[in-house]
């Protein structure tokens, strides 16, 4: 039988609850510490500990367990019904710290351009305030399927650059300029460089479909305050 809050609609916002504290330690939530734990140790191989113009291996390595393994904590939260509020909290919490981690490698060792960096970096510190302003007020919204699958595209992009390969030349695309910004597309390059250009379109969108959902729900809690205050007095 399927669970009704399964059928929910992922933009539904949630009131969240008071005590989950009896939450923290399950083991979806100690695999995502352990992510945590790995993001100092790929920063440091990709950008003091290998050669900044080839393969680097070892920080590859240790992005692709911390990336690969959101997958598998969400699994296991599915599969045995520890999915908690505190595992949806900081789950995507260390989504963004790694997403962060590595676009500040790749600029350092040339492979990200600086506007990338602070178009993705000024999105997530926008979200970020949102879900702040918006837990003060007891809501939260709920990951969505395409903030997911932005994820996703990001950290295989991010990947690839780490790695430096598949190198690809797509020899139609030239030099982009639109004055604040100059992308320069053509020539060799990791295929990741392209799969980060279409991780940032569906961040930017993934970017207004949240902004959309949190209005409601902050028009709502305000509503909800004001009904309350009124039935006090």
């Amino acid at each position: 039988m399927v669970d009704a809050t399964s059928r929910r609609d992922p933009t539904q916002v949630q009131n969240l609850p008071v005590d989950h504290s009896q939450d923290v330690f399950s083991i979806p939530n100690i695999i995502t510490v352990l992510r945590l734990v790995l993001i100092p140790f790929f920063w440091w191989f990709l950008v003091y500990e290998a050669p900044h113009s080839g393969p680097n291996y070892a920080a590859f390595g240790l992005f692709t367990v911390s990336a690969g393994t959101d997958w598998l904590d969400g699994l296991i939260a599915r599969r045995t019904g520890h999915v908690t509020v505190i595992g949806k909290i900081i789950d995507p919490l260390v989504d963004r710290l790694l997403i962060a981690s590595a676009l500040l490698g790749l600029l350092s060792v040339g492979r990200v351009s600086a506007a990338l960096v602070l178009v993705l970096i000024g999105r997530d510190v926008y979200l970020l305030y949102g879900a702040w302003v918006l837990e003060r007020h007891g809501r939260r919204v709920p990951v969505t399927m395409l903030g997911k699958a932005t994820t996703a595209v990001l950290l295989t992009g991010f990947a690839s650059l780490i790695w430096n390969f598949p190198q690809v030349d797509v020899p139609i695309l030239g030099t982009i300029d639109l004055g604040f910004v100059r992308l320069s597309l053509g020539g060799p390059r990791a295929l990741g460089s392209y799969i980060v250009y279409v991780g940032v379109a569906m961040s930017l969108t993934a970017a207004v479909q949240y902004t959309f959902v949190a209005r409601r729900a902050y028009r709502e809690a305000l509503r909800d305050h004001a009904v309350k205050a009124a039935h006090h007095d």
